[in-house]
């Protein structure tokens, strides 16, 4: 009897320590406790040093006038303009080294990636050797030798060097014809774009079409006559409203035409070249990833190398290459904040300026992240749109 009610007595609760549900939600409090002691003593310590060094908070300043000049501007711009236009201008810069960047460093990192397997030995080992050279070196001396080591070489203006197209090169930058656009010329952009949608809607038939029935249409030659053709016609029809101002050599400089300045192009070559060296090996190992089976058998259908590699390989292989591609477009945009080294107007240069000249460092420093995070951001979420398209979808 006494064993049996021995047995029928309960079990004494432990300590809740011991219980793992009530120990995790111990720890999680107290880190969420930490934290936010963490933040209001930041917050606070921040706000009484403004208040001891008399500035203000908040982003009026913005509507301040300016007071400096930019060297390089894609939107209209002078020392009158407001703080809120200068990191305008700094942004449309960054913006534009990133995406003209990413389209160089992806062409230049495919050729490479598909060199880096080539059966010639001179350009697999050519490829290899300029993929090891880049990747190993940090971006800011690839900067550094394009602008001190390249471009601060070339001759003067008076001795520039001539290019197909009545273009110039020379130490101030690279000079070419600018477009000047007549009355009625929206017409031809209006038929760019027109010509853009029949070339997507052109792929996307052709593509449904050899899915259903194997039969392979000419996309390539199609697209390239409905965008170049239709703005030609366009620029017929509306009475060639389209001139050039055209450079031309004086005894000191060149004018007219449209110049791209070194600061510029030393940003742009070096972040295209030395990004497109990691992009070459994301393409390497995505042809790689490809069974050998699948050229294999395309080579037994008939299938010629070229084909194979574009037709069969490449589609495959860019289901392995999207994801890391991403990262790699992140780290060019990040990196175009090394400008500054070379005094290129960018979204870190111009916000600096303004941060110097106002004090307001918390709110210019809270621009440029917000900033930065809004283009990874919208970086990222491109890429995904096209991975889910590229992704294998099981039937």
């Amino acid at each position: 009897m006494a064993s049996q009610e021995i047995l029928r007595e309960e079990p004494r609760s432990g300590s809740f320590i011991n219980d793992p549900k009530v120990r995790g939600i111990f720890f999680q409090a107290v880190v969420v406790i930490v934290l936010v002691a963490l933040v209001w003593w930041i917050v606070q310590n921040t706000i009484d040093n403004l208040t001891r060094l008399r500035i203000a908070s908040g982003f009026g300043f913005l509507r301040g006038r300016a007071g400096f000049d930019i060297s390089d501007s894609a939107i209209a711009y002078s020392s009158d303009s407001t703080y809120g236009r200068a990191i305008l201008v700094g942004f449309i810069n960054t913006l534009i080294v990133a995406v003209s960047g990413i389209i160089t460093a992806t062409i230049i990192g495919f050729i490479l990636g598909v060199g880096r397997l080539s059966h010639n030995w001179l350009i697999r080992k050519i490829c290899t050797v300029y993929v090891e050279v880049f990747r190993n070196i940090p971006p800011l001396l690839v900067i550094f030798f394009w602008y001190s080591g390249v471009l601060s070489v070339l001759p003067a203006p008076r001795e520039s060097i001539n290019l197909p197209f009545s273009s110039f090169l020379n130490q101030r930058g690279f000079y070419f014809p600018r477009a000047v656009w007549g009355e009625g010329s929206w017409l031809i952009l209006v038929a760019l774009l027109l010509g853009i949608a029949m070339a997507w809607f052109v792929a996307r038939k052709a593509r449904q079409r050899q899915m259903a029935t194997g039969q392979q249409f000419p996309v390539f030659w199609t697209s390239a006559a409905l965008i170049i053709g239709l703005p030609l016609l366009a620029y017929a029809l509306s009475g060639f409203p389209l001139s050039f101002d055209y450079p031309k050599q004086s005894t000191f400089n060149l004018t007219g035409g449209f110049q791209v300045k070194p600061e510029f192009l030393s940003l742009y070559l070096a972040l295209s070249f030395y990004t497109a060296a990691f992009i070459a090996e994301i393409v390497r190992a995505g042809i790689m990833g490809v069974s050998k089976g699948q050229t294999e058998a395309a080579g037994a259908l008939g299938l010629r190398p070229g084909s194979i590699l574009r037709l069969v390989v490449i589609p495959q292989a860019m289901r392995i290459v999207i994801p890391p591609l991403t990262s790699q477009y992140l780290n060019l945009t990040k990196n175009s904040s090394l400008a500054i080294a070379i005094g290129y107007p960018d979204l870190t240069a111009t916000t600096g300026t303004v941060l110097n000249q106002t004090g307001q460092a918390i709110e210019c420093v809270l621009i440029m992240m917000v900033v930065y995070l809004a283009l990874s951001l919208l970086t990222s979420a491109i890429m995904n749109v096209v991975n889910a398209r590229m992704a294998l979808v099981e039937r």
